[in-house]
């Protein structure tokens, strides 16, 4: 296990002397994941911090906020453990890290180096810590999971079981199309399909997939994962580069 916060050390050790201050924007354990890394947490700014780590905890409040932005604005480096925008909670979904990170971005007009997903830190950190030289990420976000992976350089599958759908992977912008998908993460122990092309047809196993304009036709049933493993072929390799996610009309030629 690897957290935003262990790889927001890792990230501050990196560019930081060893025994530089660190404003703790967060809880006692960020604190001591800062101090791990060889670095000091301090409370104010009175201490004379040369950075600034934010993290989310339940009881932070204004005048936390107030602190960060007074240093940060001072010059200070800034990093946030992750910019998750919502949490999911009991009674629903509440505030994440990313709206306080946005308060504090919109006081001081500066932008922070992010540790956790979809950033780099994280995903090497993790890598690092089992000695992987060839680590594959596996996720059901496209928009952290998989976008960090990539980001990280590493190859990456999304697993049906949790966020993201067929149809939402099919219309993935560039930077979160997957190198894989799989139904769930025992297709990990399944060998897998070889994508076969030839004259703009794509194809997996039984099941193929042709473009034409805004249109994917697609030969297979829908309810098996491989055409639509031929149809993300098809649709990505005629739409290479693409910031903004893009469906395409679906036409099933056997049903």
């Amino acid at each position: 296990m690897v957290s935003s916060s262990q790889a927001a050390g890792e990230l501050l050790a990196s560019l930081l002397p060893a025994g530089a201050r660190v404003l703790i924007t967060g809880g006692a354990s960020l604190a001591q994941e800062i101090e791990l890394a060889g670095l000091v947490p301090v409370r104010s700014e009175s201490e004379e911090p040369v950075a600034v780590v934010q993290g989310f905890h339940p009881d932070l409040g204004w005048k936390d906020l107030a602190e960060a932005a007074y240093v940060i604005a001072g010059g200070a480096l800034w990093v946030a453990t992750n910019t998750d925008m919502s949490i999911p909670q009991a009674r629903g979904i509440a505030p994440g890290n990313g709206t306080l990170v946005a308060a504090v971005a919109a006081a001081t007009g500066q932008r922070p180096l992010v540790a956790g997903k979809p950033e780099a830190p994280l995903f090497h950190a993790a890598a690092k810590r089992l000695a992987a030289d060839r680590p594959l990420v596996v996720g059901d976000r496209l928009d952290t999971d998989i976008l960090g992976g990539n980001n990280a350089g590493f190859a990456t599958v999304a697993v049906l079981t949790g966020v993201d759908t067929r149809e939402s992977i099919l219309a993935a912008r560039t930077l979160e199309r997957p190198d894989y998908l799989i139904n769930d993460l025992t297709d990990l122990y399944r060998p897998y399909p070889v994508m076969k092309s030839n004259a703009g047809q794509h194809r997996c196993g039984a099941a193929s997939a042709v473009v034409d304009g805004q249109t994917v036709r697609i030969s297979g049933d829908p309810g098996d994962l491989d055409a639509w493993r031929a149809a993300c072929s098809a649709w990505w390799t005629a739409n290479p580069e693409t910031a903004t996610a893009s469906a395409p009309v679906l036409e099933w030629l056997d049903h």
